[in-house]
Formats: C-alpha cells, structure tokens, sequence
C-alpha cells in the first residue's frame, strides 16, 4: 500500500539532506526517538517500538526503512519531481495490499506528525515590506 502527502513548502534536495538525519527525527515528530547509532543504520524508538532503521540520501532528499518491521514499512521525503516538483513530496509504503482500518490510521498519523514537522522546520522566508 502507498500513502502520499504533498506539503506545500518550498526546498532543496540538499536542505532536506542537511535537515533530516536519524538524529533530526525527533524534531520533526513526536512519536521517533533516535537511540543509537549502528554500521549503516540506527536504532530508533516508534510508535510501534524500537526498530533497526536504515537511513539513506536518495535523489531528491531521503529514505527512512524499518529493517525489521514485518510490513517492510518505508517512507520518503523528496522535492523535484512529480506530482509537484515544488512541494515536499511524503512517500510512504508498506508490502500488504490490505491492512486493518486501526494500522491505516496509525500510518495516517505517522505521516500526519512528519507533515506537522516539515511544515514547521521548512517555514517559507517571510516576505518583508520595504518602504
């Protein structure tokens, strides 16, 4: 299943990059905690517990993947490309085609808290008058 949401804030690939790390995430949502550091992933705290996760920088931003959720859950965060090359694109999937009502509004929450954050850590510079 893929769930969208499409913020509508202005950035670049490399400001989503220098933005968002495992480290970061708790500034962006309330429900993630960084742990720890592993190899080439981290340890993070959920809303549905702790997790190997894999953090990569993709074209276009970055990709966060629970190593071992048994719903292979993964989300994106991306500007550049379509569906709205000027927006902040939030990607996520997860490998069922049919899931409880309770995980879609999980999911749905998730991504609500990431579009909360983004929202207000990629604030538009405010225009000032000058006279």
């Amino acid at each position: 299943m893929e769930f969208f949401r499409i913020i509508d804030k202005q950035t670049s690939e490399a400001q989503i990059q220098d933005k968002i790390h495992p480290k970061s995430v708790e500034e962006f949502t309330e429900s993630m905690l960084f742990l720890e550091s592993e190899e080439n992933h981290f340890i993070g705290l959920t809303l549905w517990g702790e997790f190997n996760i894999r953090y990569d920088k993709i074209n276009g931003g970055v990709r966060f993947t629970l190593l071992d959720c048994p719903n292979a859950l993964s989300w994106t965060i991306t500007t550049g490309f379509p569906p709205e090359k000027d927006k902040i694109i939030l990607h996520c999937t997860i490998n069922r085609t049919e899931i409880s009502i309770e995980f879609i509004e999980e999911i749905e929450d998730f991504l609500k808290e990431w579009e909360v954050g983004l929202k207000r850590e990629f604030q538009n510079p405010k225009l000032h008058n000058q006279f």
